[in-house]
Formats: C-alpha cells, structure tokens, sequence
C-alpha cells in the first residue's frame, strides 16, 4: 500500500508532467484562460490518460512482448490513445457541446498530447504491473488536472493586475508557468 501512495504522489507532485517534466505544454498554455476549459480539458485528458494506460498495458504484455513486436508500441499505443479520444470527442460532443465547442481544436491535440504517451511507456519502462501502472496513471492524470487548474487561476489573477505592456500576453505566462515550476521543484525530497 505504501508503494502505491508513494507511486501516486510521485507521480502527481515530485514528478509533474507539465511542471517537472515540460509535457503537455500547448493545452497547459492554450487552454487555461477560463477555469472551466482547464478543467473539461484537465478531465478528458486525464481520462484518456488512465484508460490508455488500461488498454496498452495488457496489449504489450500479453501481446507485442509474447509475439516480439515491442518494437511496434509506440505506433500501436498512438492508435489506441487516437481511438480513445475520437470516444471522448463522440461522448463530449453529445453531452457537453458548450465544452467540445470551447475546447475546439485542442480536443482533437489530446491525441498527440506527448504526456499520455509518456504514460504509457513509462509504465512499461519502470516495470510497472498493472495495479502499479493505473495509479501511476491516475497520479499523473491528478498532476496534469492540477497544474491546468492552477495555471487558469493564475491567469485570471493576472487578467486584473497591472502588467506592464512588454511582459503583456504570452511572456508573463512563460514567466508565471516558470515560478509555478520551481515551486513544484520543491516537491523533488518529498519521495525517493
């Protein structure tokens, strides 16, 4: 159970996927201007995330690696993770479709979003069993939601603060992206 927790934690705060890791950065930049776009996008991501690494974990072990195709998971995983967000897209599409509206063209980007795909390798790298793998899914899933979360609150404290004209627009959230970095950095003791 300890390594479970120490897995989630790591995962969500030590080893950030945006804030440590630099992963995810165009919908952690893009899609923050409102809190309830970060947070639809933070969701569907974060759901994308945790069932491909469902679906890829068992579909390496039990099918590439038995059959010596590993050289074949990252185009495989690619696959599986665009087919799990064409279902996100259907779902949002009829559910919410003041969110798939808002979300435009970033809903479609959660494919390519480099920060699932390193999910799902890490987990085979670090040898993760499958139990191990969805925490470490879900962790990172929590990490990335949180990190868009707290980037659209920043943005809207700044949207009614003085800035001055030559840090206006996209340098003052590189700059405020770079503090919230090094404040996540403080987490890196935190586990071994």
């Amino acid at each position: 159970m300890n390594d479970l927790l120490s897995i989630f934690i790591k995962s969500m705060l030590v080893d950030n996927v945006v804030l440590i890791q630099f992963l995810a950065l165009c919908p952690f930049i893009g899609m923050t201007s409102d809190t309830g776009k970060a947070t639809g996008m933070g969701i569907a991501t974060s759901f994308v995330m945790i069932l491909a690494t469902a679906v890829t974990y068992p579909l390496y072990h039990f099918v590439l690696a038995p059959l010596g195709l590993e050289f074949l998971e990252t185009l495989i995983f690619i696959l599986v993770i665009a087919a799990l967000v064409q279902l996100v897209e259907f779902y949002l599409k009829k559910s919410a479709p003041a969110l798939y509206s808002s979300m435009g063209v970033y809903l479609a980007l959660i494919t390519t979003n480099c920060a699932i795909l390193a999910v799902t390798l890490n987990c085979i790298s670090k040898n993760y069993n499958f139990v191990e793998s969805i925490v470490y899914a879900l962790g990172t899933a929590g990490g990335f939601l949180l990190a868009l979360i707290l980037m659209s609150g920043i943005r809207e404290k700044i949207k009614i603060t003085p800035v001055p004209n030559f840090v206006k627009g996209t340098p003052v959230l590189f700059f405020a992206a770079g503090l919230l970095s090094m404040a996540f950095s403080g987490f890196a003791g935190l586990i071994k």
